[in-house]
């Protein structure tokens, strides 16, 4: 998931509130974002390169089964799937030196090469059939080195180009590109690997990242364009506190370790569903993407109907979605009924939609504006990892106990998840209460004591 703000939600919001990402006129508020001189000749290079994404989301699954061994197909995909997002932690740390000076298009322009070129040398590999499975989990690795810092960068844009008031329109309209490639990419990469096979289609998501690569280039060399400043322009110390800044804001630490757990328990489903459609249904990769687009059509409307939870308290929504989307896994892993696997996950993407804007909108509005990048790869670089190794462990488990039971483990686990939480925070709310009526006793006890001395 993540693939699943700042002031910009105002700056008198409490807290514990989701904020709202779409607002009665959501669609006029994009005009200011696509006015800017810098976010418009980037924004359609993001467009690009979020349907390559999407379209892998098929192919670097499909592309391990094919190749690898079939008694090891779970394990190669598991590791491959991992290897596209994990070694981004590892990045995030080796690299911070070399990329703490760079603007939101520089962390963006460097990702979006080095994924260029690692998925562009494993396209034509496997198109001339010469790519093993240790040389792909390698170059999947390669290519996701700096994925913190581009996916930090993203939005650090963001924060950069645009004032306050604007942000949340700027937010919503990159996380709509990522989720409307959901729709999209799934389905055209099961129609291309079915046509061409899915080296072409990494190939079309290496050709995406070029063009994005490209268009953040020509963006930042135009003359009269320039961003505010970043991290570049305070002390190296000051850049240095990405998760001091975080350990500083209990709320941002809570929702970093409640989203560590979610994405863990989700990292299986990446690798059973595949495996459960290949060999369980004995399905193609057409219905691997089926199913990918009917995530993603819930995912858009949950997005764009985010603004709708804006009266709710953060980790009530929070609670709910993690319960929401355990149960959404429930019809994939008890039948074997498509159309019940195809709506569940259609419920389960609407459910999860607004999970990863309410939490970047907290990180922006919490986060110093010269620390912003910092945090922003500091959080990426925590969550990633936490679905990599949800994937990794699910190899073996698939292997173990098989694809359908993998899932529905996933999905009681996820739902125990949100019900702890929820008894937490219940627990949480009586003590804080409690305390409070114990504040007030003392209050009125020593008003009335000093009252008697008198």
């Amino acid at each position: 998931m993540d693939r699943f703000p700042t002031d910009g939600y105002g700056s008198n919001r409490d807290a514990g509130a989701p904020p709202a990402v779409v607002s009665r006129s959501r669609f006029r508020s994009f005009g200011p974002v696509l006015q800017q001189p810098l976010l418009r000749r980037i924004l359609p290079g993001m467009a690009v390169s979020a349907l390559g994404d999407g379209m892998s989301m098929v192919a670097v699954a499909w592309l391990a089964v094919q190749i690898a061994p079939a008694d090891e197909a779970a394990t190669w995909t598991g590791l491959a799937v991992a290897a596209y997002t994990l070694p981004a932690t590892l990045g995030a740390a080796l690299f911070s030196r070399l990329v703490r000076r760079f603007s939101g298009a520089g962390l963006v322009a460097v990702d979006a090469s080095l994924r260029a070129l690692a998925l562009g040398t494993i396209a034509v590999l496997a198109v001339a059939g010469r790519l093993s499975p240790a040389g792909y989990v390698m170059l999947l690795a390669v290519s996701s080195l700096l994925h913190a810092w581009g996916s930090a960068g993203t939005y650090t844009l963001v924060a950069e180009l645009l004032p306050d008031r604007d942000r949340v329109a700027g937010n919503a309209l990159i996380s709509t590109f990522n989720q409307a490639a959901i729709v999209v990419g799934p389905a055209l990469a099961g129609a291309v690997t079915t046509l061409a096979g899915p080296g072409w289609v990494i190939g079309i998501d290496a050709a995406s990242f070029a063009i994005l690569a490209v268009s953040c280039a020509i963006a930042a060399a135009r003359p009269g364009v320039a961003a505010a400043p970043t991290a570049s322009a305070v002390p190296e110390q000051a850049a240095a506190g990405g998760w001091r800044t975080i350990l500083r804001q209990p709320r941002l630490l809570g929702l970093l370790a409640i989203t560590c757990v979610f994405f863990f328990l989700y990292g299986p489903v990446e690798v059973a569903l595949p495996i459960y459609i290949a060999h369980d249904l004995h399905g193609s990769s057409v219905l691997l993407g089926a199913y990918w687009t009917a995530f993603g059509i819930g995912a858009v409307v949950g997005g764009l109907g985010a603004g709708l939870l804006r009266n709710r308290r953060l980790s009530a929504v929070v609670v709910a979605i993690i319960i929401g989307w355990g149960a959404a896994l429930l019809p994939i892993a008890l039948t074997d009924a498509v159309w019940a696997g195809l709506l569940g996950l259609s419920i389960g993407g609407l459910i999860y939609g607004p999970f990863t804007a309410i939490c970047v909108a907290l990180f922006q509005r919490t986060s110093p504006p010269h620390m912003l990048s910092r945090v922003l790869a500091t959080r990426t670089a925590v969550t990633i990892p936490s679905t990599a190794l949800g994937t990794l462990a699910g190899g073996p488990v698939v292997t173990a106990i098989g694809a359908q039971p993998t899932l529905l483990a996933s999905a009681l686990l996820t739902i125990a998840l949100g019900v702890t939480v929820a008894a937490a925070r219940w627990v949480a709310s009586d003590l804080d209460r409690l305390s409070a009526r114990w504040r007030r006793a003392g209050a009125n006890g020593a008003a009335t004591g000093s009252g008697r001395r008198g």
